[in-house]
């Protein structure tokens, strides 16, 4: 099983063992210093959980259903003879469509408990910036958002909901125009702006306090998974499962679970066209540790220490590193890391669609063929709890493209 984590990290230094941190510009150290005297403070006020968690209760919708995928479980079994049962946590029915409210809902909160007005963000498969733009319209925001002009192509209706909703979209074309050069530019702002800005970042990535501070924004995903199940069945699950980007949706599932070591921690990365392509976003399984965006973790990178390039048809997932958090998790063995394919994501979307009546983000449909995987292992008996971290609707078009499906009137298939 590996060991155990210790549950007090980061440190005050904002390690994780050897990773996390803050590796960042002089300019920067004042505002994250604040940022984190003024998180210390809201965790010890009542008050700003009582109107963080009234916000989750009747805009964001929590609790989300803990679901029992009986038509996948029932297909596993038949393939393979027996099958665990596979619960879904349906995080995509948050308002918005993604567990990413979850963190905007608290990082705002805490904007305006600090007298921030202006808010910026980076995003990858939009849901971050469509969930920033959101609670910045419910509290009276200015919203900007930063975007991969490939991300913008092909999150096309997440550009348009940020745009509706009051939210400034800002087109990032250098590098490979994804997430990570998104999250570059979102820095930059925030050095030239840091007087008047608040940076929602939105995964457990970049320098300390934010690796903690979205992990436990995240964490109630977690538990309310777990008071779900043990109301459900009795016991804890024996393994819970979620896709990993950065990775904010699989720590805040697995953070209840750490100290249960019964339960396994398996996160699914995206293998784009297969780890041995080159073309993946892989970083735990085909990287090694180095510095990005302000941390040390896990990153895809030359043999010069050059960050290479990501490859997943899941914008979400095209990140060339992980959550520092992660990677102690990884390193000292608690938590596992495997991958899927983009062909992968894309036969399980269709699956989960057409047996379950969900269509699921590509981002999560990484996430089922390995948890069907582990439900074949563990067999009748078994218990598994995967986060259905998003839906669909943003991905349509792209998986279109990819399926060769062209819609026309008249026209079926």
């Amino acid at each position: 099983m590996g060991k155990q984590a210790n549950q007090t990290f980061p440190d005050a230094n904002g390690r994780f063992g050897d990773f996390g941190g803050r590796y960042v510009a002089e300019t920067l150290m004042p505002p994250i210093l604040e940022l984190e005297k003024a998180y210390e403070d809201a965790k010890a006020d009542p008050s700003f959980q009582a109107e963080l968690d009234y916000y989750l209760t009747h805009y964001v919708g929590r609790p989300s259903p803990l679901y029992y995928a009986q038509r996948l479980t029932e297909h596993t079994a038949k393939q393979h003879g027996s099958s665990a049962k596979i619960y879904f946590k349906r995080d995509e029915l948050n308002h918005t469509g993604a567990h990413k409210i979850n963190n905007c809902m608290g990082q705002l909160l805490l904007a305006k408990r600090m007298g921030k007005k202006r808010i910026i963000a980076e995003t990858g498969a939009g849901q971050h910036g469509v969930a920033t733009a959101t609670v910045a319209a419910r509290l009276g925001m200015e919203c900007i958002v930063y975007m991969g002009a490939t991300d913008i192509v092909r999150q096309k209706p997440n550009v348009f909901r940020m745009r509706l909703l009051g939210a400034e979209v800002r087109a990032v074309h250098s590098g490979t125009a994804t997430l990570k050069d998104a999250m570059n530019d979102a820095l930059r702002d925030w050095v030239t702006n840091v007087g008047d800005t608040f940076y929602c970042i939105g995964t457990v990535a970049g320098p300390h306090p934010y690796p903690a501070m979205v992990r436990d924004f995240q964490a109630i995903i977690g538990v309310e998974a777990k008071a779900q199940i043990m109301e459900r069945e009795g016991r804890l699950p024996d393994a819970v499962v979620a896709c990993i980007g950065g990775g904010s949706n699989a720590m805040g599932l697995f953070h209840d679970f750490v100290d249960d070591t019964s339960v396994r921690l398996i996160g699914v990365e995206a293998a784009g066209r297969g780890v041995d392509s080159g073309l993946h976003a892989a970083s735990l399984t085909g990287g090694r540790p180095g510095i990005l965006h302000g941390n040390r973790t896990y990153l895809l990178q030359d043999a010069h220490g050059q960050i290479t390039d990501a490859h997943s048809i899941s914008a979400g997932l095209d990140y060339p590193g992980i959550g520092p958090e992660h990677a102690y998790l990884h390193d000292i063995g608690r938590a596992e890391y495997v991958s899927a394919t983009d062909d992968e994501a894309l036969e399980h979307f269709q699956l989960c669609a057409r047996l379950e009546g969900i269509l699921p983000a590509l981002e999560p449909s990484h996430a089922i063929p390995r948890t069907l995987d582990l439900a074949k292992e563990l067999g009748q008996g078994g218990l598994i709890i995967m986060n259905m971290c998003g839906r669909g609707d943003k991905d349509v078009f792209t998986i279109a493209d990819a399926l060769g499906e062209h819609i026309s009137e008249g026209t079926e298939g």
